[in-house]
């Protein structure tokens, strides 16, 4: 990361960085498109080495403004923001923001923003697993708006979000409706996170008019030898059938658990168990499934990490594929990734 500092007097500070994470993902149901499960958008290519994310971000901070701009490419682009116009595709942040307060934390950032929900990003070596949990691969990794955001103190966080929907840049067709978000977070700076966050808006046209309400709590423990985190996510979305003006609330449940540990030096341990219903299909296709994974990591310092994870998902129903292309209830996956910083 380079960064520029002009003054004590001329506060103009400028930071560029940049991100990369190359990948090989093999696939034991050997899918012959070469693409993962319909509800994973990181780590999506099976049998091949590829890139899942790229970004050059730049910072720059003055006098109470400050304003970022983030660019990539990479396999998590192309599939998780395909409905998004080509052109918006390789964004991967572009805020600014005010200072709304002279002595106080108070801000108004506009533009494309990473999520308020959840705990895990794109960027991986900021995230516990080599690969993303379910609830994060289908929930917003980003969102478009404006967030005011009031600090009281170093360790709490309080936001609200006017947005343009669940992950979305564009608008859906038909919807002028806004969203709303949340985001409730105490952070002690010693390793202890518990989070908050809060969705509601409406799906779809607004002659539909589907509203859905969702939240994301998580708790985060984190010591120099050892981390936990613990997550739940429910939601709720209304059902409005066709000729009928009567609505069902239907709603889906997602929980996770993350604990890692130093095995020796530089050497890490890390498992993932977890659990995702949404068997009404409101936000997947319809995937009910328990999911464990394990993995290994080498941290050779804060920007650089070689990692190693199995994963295995099992669902009460068939909802996979198995390596005659026949429906099962089960998966497993082996995937390696070289990630840095810089």
């Amino acid at each position: 990361m380079a960064a520029l500092c002009v003054s004590a007097q001329d506060s103009t500070s400028i930071k560029v960085s940049g991100y990369a994470e190359v990948y090989y993902g093999y696939d034991l149901s050997r899918p012959p498109t070469g693409v993962r499960p319909d509800f994973l958008y990181n780590h999506k290519r099976h049998n091949e080495f590829n890139l899942n994310l790229g970004v050059l971000r730049a910072e720059f901070a003055r006098d109470g403004v400050r304003a970022t701009l983030g660019l990539m490419a990479g396999t998590y682009a192309q599939y998780n923001l395909a409905a998004e116009p080509a052109a918006l595709r390789n964004i991967h942040e572009a805020h600014v923001g005010l200072r709304l307060s002279r002595t106080r934390e108070l801000w108004v950032d506009a533009g494309i923003l990473p999520s308020h929900i959840g705990f895990e990003s794109v960027i991986g070596l900021e995230c516990m697993t080599l690969t993303r949990s379910m609830v994060a691969e289908n929930s917003p990794y980003y969102e478009a708006g404006a967030m005011v955001s009031y600090r009281p103190n170093k360790r709490l966080l309080i936001a609200g979000l006017v947005l343009n929907g669940w992950q979305r840049i564009q608008r859906e067709p038909g919807n002028q409706r806004p969203a709303f978000g949340t985001q409730l977070k105490y952070d002690n700076d010693e390793g202890t996170v518990l989070n908050w966050s809060t969705f509601l808006g409406s799906m779809g046209a607004d002659s539909v008019g589907e509203w859905r309400f969702y939240n994301n709590f998580y708790a985060q423990v984190e010591g120099e030898n050892s981390g936990m985190v613990l997550g739940m996510d429910l939601g709720f979305q209304q059902a409005r059938f066709r000729g009928s003006n009567s609505d069902e609330l239907i709603g889906w449940l997602a929980m996770v658990g993350v604990y890692r540990a130093r095995v020796v030096r530089q050497w890490w341990m890390v498992g993932r168990v977890e659990y995702f219903f949404d068997d009404r299909a409101v936000v997947t296709s319809g995937i009910t499934a328990l999911g464990v994974s394990l993995g290994v990591d080498l941290r050779l310092n804060d920007r650089a990490s070689w990692r190693l994870e199995g994963r295995f998902f099992g669902a009460p129903e068939p909802q996979f594929l198995d390596l005659d292309g026949r429906a099962s209830q089960a998966n497993v996956a082996i995937a390696t990734a070289l990630c840095v910083k810089f």
